[in-house]
């Protein structure tokens, strides 16, 4: 949280003072004085927020493999060999550095029937590994998420497109905030017959990285007859600010 602030001025109470109609000579050394905070009155305090739509140039996919098998062990191994010749084609025939792949999520675990005569009993396992993969290929998403189903990806989450620099729009969404805020500072003052004054305060909000989610449902390949390949659109993503603003009201 960014704030600036405009120096606040102290009344300085030194030399004499009246005590019940006795004066009292103060020292005129200064060490002794004693100060009081001025209290601010007249002010109007409002928020403004800011905010402009750009195109994002990275996306977070996630990626992975899902295998159940009668044994922990099968399942573990067998989905191993799947998640490895993921990684292969990530990083051989997509390029994909090895910085921008991360394991997102790894288990084991077993599943359960329930049945009235025998109660719960375990029925298989079953083994997920899941890969975060950070790409800046937009247009190629779909083609990338078709080549991972066919590699034997059957785990496909939600895509989120994000700017990797939101920093460089930051004095754009804060200077449309401000001009909010003075645009309700100004409403509020003509509406109590005063003027605004200097400002006094601001604090800027601090805001995440601008992401916009897209759901993506893994399903059974049903493409054969048409033969098409999945499309998936960036479209826009939103950078905002907000600004706590105190006024001084003339």
């Amino acid at each position: 949280m960014k704030t600036w602030l405009k120096p606040v001025g102290a009344v300085l109470i030194a030399g004499t003072m009246l005590v019940g109609g006795t004066v009292l000579m103060g020292s005129s050394n200064l060490s002794n004085a004693v100060y009081a905070d001025e209290v601010q009155k007249n002010v109007i305090n409002v928020v403004g927020s800011g905010e402009i739509s750009v195109k994002p140039d990275i996306a977070y996919l996630s990626i992975g493999v899902q295998t159940e098998a009668a044994t922990a062990k099968e399942a573990q191994s067998a989905n191993a060999a799947k998640i490895a010749k993921l990684n292969t084609l990530l990083k051989d025939t997509w390029k994909i550095n090895a910085k921008d792949i991360q394991t997102g999520q790894f288990y084991v675990q077993p599943n359960y029937t329930y049945t009235e005569k025998e109660g719960q009993k375990v029925k298989g396992y079953t083994a997920q590994h899941t890969l975060q993969v950070s790409y800046r290929d937009l247009d190629k998403i779909g083609q990338l998420l078709d080549a991972a189903s066919t590699a034997g990806a059957n785990v496909i989450n939600n895509i989120q497109f994000a700017t990797e620099n939101p920093d460089q729009f930051e004095e754009q969404v804060i200077q449309k905030a401000m001009a909010n805020a003075n645009m309700k500072a100004s409403a509020i003052a003509k509406a109590a017959n005063r003027q605004v004054g200097i400002v006094l305060t601001v604090t800027q909000s601090s805001s995440g990285p601008a992401v916009y989610n897209q759901n993506y449902v893994m399903k059974e390949m049903a493409m054969d007859t048409a033969g098409a390949s999945t499309q998936i659109e960036a479209g826009e993503i939103k950078v905002n600010t907000t600004l706590s603003v105190t006024y001084e009201m003339k």
